[in-house]
């Protein structure tokens, strides 16, 4: 028999304070490896703004607002910096000439394909210095993080027609 004493699981709140501080280090992090002059800064919200054009493109403003828990006047603002910036486009909408669609641009894309690969080259680094069976665990910890995430209602999602779904 093995004699070898196991620790109870942490509990919730122990593990949502561990996700906190990682959450702050993740940010740390990504800072501190972000070239300014490859990337050009967005705020978090506007950040949010195009990972939602990404999955969901051709949106309405008010279908963003429900997305971002904000109303469509606030995501009408994020929208005027990104439109700006040359990442994102407003085109009329086949349904409604009041309400633009929204596209996530070309520079667009590439502003968010940059970043991953300046954040993944960041995480590959620090985790790389990690013991084997320990980079399994988090693997497999993330992976039951991310199905949970996307098994609750915190995370909208929006069908093809800008409908939440």
């Amino acid at each position: 028999m093995n004699a070898r004493a196991t620790s109870p699981p942490p509990r919730s709140g122990e593990a949502a304070e561990a996700a906190c501080e990682v959450v702050e280090l993740l940010e740390v992090l990504w800072e501190r490896g972000r070239d300014a002059a490859q990337v050009t800064p967005v705020s978090s919200s506007q950040l949010r703004v195009l990972y939602s054009l990404e999955r969901e493109d051709g949106i309405n403003l008010r279908t963003l607002g429900e997305v971002l828990g904000c109303s469509p006047p606030s995501a009408s603002r994020l929208c005027d910096r990104l439109q700006a910036l040359g990442f994102v486009e407003r085109t009329p909408s086949p349904a409604s000439r009041r309400e633009p669609m929204l596209h996530l641009t070309k520079r667009g894309e590439i502003y968010l394909r940059d970043l991953r690969a300046q954040r993944e080259d960041v995480l590959r680094a620090v985790i790389e210095t990690m013991p084997r069976s320990t980079r399994a665990a988090l693997l497999k910890g993330l992976s039951a993080f991310r199905d949970a995430v996307e098994g609750t209602t915190l995370v909208r999602r929006v069908d093809r027609t800008g409908r939440t779904a």
